[in-house]
């Protein structure tokens, strides 16, 4: 995957993140669980995509 591709999916999802939170009304604390969910998914798939996450999963104890 192009850093350009990982670039465009940050912009788009910050994007719509930033439209669902000016545009649909919820609550404050619905908005708030909403971004941390986001922002979460969006970090494990970066990890992903880098290839971080499936070293981690290789780490045997």
């Amino acid at each position: 995957m192009s850093l350009f591709t990982i670039l465009i999916v940050i912009i788009v999802t910050g994007f719509v993140l930033w439209l669902v939170n000016n545009l649909i009304p919820m609550d404050r604390k619905i908005k708030k669980i909403l971004n941390i969910v986001v922002v979460i998914a969006l970090c494990i798939w970066l990890l992903k995509v880098f290839g971080f996450l499936s070293s981690l999963t290789n780490i045997h104890v």
